[in-house]
């Protein structure tokens, strides 16, 4: 999304640099009369009556304007103002409250009710009659849902009722009809073939023709496959949709009804459009439409056999929504099913919606929650895991990559990176880890403490900084003094030590001390120890590993 926050005040202008957004300051009507129709959504740091006054001519569909969002002069209320679900406005609203430590203010009736909304589902995109369908709900009378595309499902979160109103899963496209919705799930691929001189118009008039002599609907196409040597063709690109591209020898084996010699001279594969809609569907798709040709273009659509379910594993950073990268925030908003363990799950509170499924267990539970995402996931659901700090440095990802190929084989697993906790308490202190260093987990319950022991005196023979995490609990209180023990062979006393206790999270501490005088009983579960090499220093109070650069 684009977002662009308006200031028009000098607190506005303060609060608005606090947000990971492009930034205006200065007239409030010219600005937003500019960038009306060039962005996503528009976080006016004014009044809300203000706000309304410049707003209101501009406004067309909930479809087609940008959400709105205003923040007061005191940076107290963060209100979702206008396209709370299309705009996005509310996912905004959320998340700059989060940004700002501001209270969310979100009217949507769906939203304050914790209702699932029928425009907000993940996965799926609506027609009909979302207003009519969604009063009754509010009503307490559910939808009778039916799924018209064997081997799909309908939305995780959304409880089947029995009618008379309908949501109907399907890919058709229908006319308007009084108390039914259709859900468009992405269960259409399409395949392009082009020659160089096809333009976006020609390609774009193309499908809409085909995907309506089909009668089939433009928002369940979900992808778009073609050779190779088209991928970055405008008239692939420009449909606005993912691409997945195939190379010649990939496509020729592939059983098309309607091969031709003249391609596979041209280009070396009898079938591009067809081979493509149908490998990249993948197994058991059918070709719903065989390849339609216009002047310089054919395309053919196919249909995936079922929803092709994914698991990112997903790192939310230390704690703080402002090290909470675009790529994870984005993972948690469009999953159907979120899992975590519960504290994880809350620090992704703002990201969730009633349309979501969440699923939160205890501390200690890994291997369940990783077995649980994957088979989820392999269920043709959309999955987070979400992990703190890093999904891949002392969390999540490495036992759902190690259960994968026997719970879930053939499930796409993407580990989402984050901020991790070692680099966060590193930035509070300085530059501890600007030279080479280590990570190393004190908690002996996985490891036995004498592998533990012997990394650390690796460590010590070395020279490198090294990041403690998991230094002490209730049940483990000698560790760390023990690891002290051992790096105070290798380095001299007054070696900086660094102890950074909840890094960007509330209550956060950092205290810097050296390594004669450290002090185990000051450090808790969620400190990070970072003792630095004997080359670490203090440069200007701050712990520095210099790397060697010459002034």
């Amino acid at each position: 999304m684009r977002v662009v926050a308006v200031s028009v005040t000098e607190a506005g202008r303060a609060a608005a640099a606090r947000l990971p957004y492009e930034s205006v300051h200065g007239s409030l009507g010219d600005t937003v009369r500019r960038l009306w129709g060039e962005v996503d959504a528009l976080v006016l740091m004014v009044a809300t009556g203000a706000a309304v006054r410049v707003v209101a001519p501009l406004l067309t569909t909930k479809q087609d304007d940008p959400g709105v969002v205003c923040v007061d002069e005191a940076g107290r209320y963060v209100v979702a103002l206008c396209g709370g679900h299309g705009g996005g406005a509310n996912a905004v609203a959320r998340e700059v409250a989060a940004l700002l430590g501001a209270e969310p203010v979100v009217t949507t009736a769906t939203d304050a009710s914790g209702t699932p909304s029928l425009d907000d589902l993940p996965g799926f995109r609506p027609f009909g009659d979302v207003a009519g369908v969604t009063a009754a709900m509010l009503a307490g009378r559910f939808p009778l849902v039916e799924v018209a595309i064997p081997g799909w499902h309908g939305p995780a979160a959304l409880a089947a009722g029995t009618g008379p109103e309908r949501v109907v899963v399907t890919d058709a496209a229908s006319p308007f009809e009084a108390g039914t919705v259709l859900l468009h799930p992405p269960s259409l691929v399409v395949g392009v073939g082009c020659s160089t001189e096809a333009t976006p118009e020609e390609v774009a008039r193309l499908l809409e023709a085909t995907l309506a002599g089909a009668g089939l609907a433009r928002a369940s196409v979900g992808l778009v496959a073609t050779i190779d040597r088209r991928r970055a063709h405008r008239s692939v690109t420009s449909l606005g949709l993912p691409v997945r591209s195939f190379s010649a020898d990939e496509l020729a084996p592939v059983s098309v009804p309607r091969p031709s010699p003249v391609v596979a001279a041209a280009v070396g594969t009898p079938s591009v459009a067809e081979a493509a809609a149908l490998l990249a569907a993948g197994d058991g798709a059918d070709l719903v439409v065989p390849k339609q040709r216009a002047a310089t273009a054919t395309v053919a659509i196919a249909r995936r056999r079922a929803p092709q379910g994914a698991l990112s594993v997903v790192g939310l950073g230390p704690g703080s929504p402002a090290h909470r990268t675009p790529a994870a925030a984005s993972a948690v908003r469009s999953a159907e099913v979120v899992i975590g363990y519960g504290p994880y799950v809350d620090q992704a509170a703002d990201l969730l919606v009633a349309g979501q499924v969440v699923e939160s267990s205890a501390i200690g539970e890994e291997v369940h929650r990783a077995r649980r995402a994957l088979e989820v996931a392999a269920s043709g659901r959309r999955t987070a895991l979400v992990c703190s700090g890093d999904a891949g440095i002392f969390a999540m990802a490495s036992i759902v990559l190690e259960l994968a190929p026997e719970v879930a084989p053939g499930v796409a697993v993407d580990v989402v990176p984050g901020v991790t906790a070692g680099t966060a308490a590193a930035s509070l202190l300085g530059a501890p880890l600007g030279h080479d260093h280590a990570l190393v987990s004190l908690s002996d319950l996985l490891t036995p403490w004498e592998a533990i022991e012997r990394r650390l005196h690796a460590i010590g023979e070395a020279d490198l900084a090294v990041v403690l995490y998991n230094p002490r609990s209730r049940a483990r209180t000698w560790q760390l003094g023990a690891a002290l023990d051992i790096l105070r062979g290798y380095r001299p006393p007054t070696t900086p030590v660094g102890l950074v206790t909840d890094a960007a999270r509330a209550g956060e501490r950092v205290e810097v001390t050296t390594l004669a005088e450290a002090n185990p009983d000051a450090v808790g579960m969620t400190t990070c120890v970072v003792v630095g090499a004997t080359t670490t220093g203090l440069y200007g109070g701050r712990m520095v590993t210099p790397r060697g650069y010459q002034p």
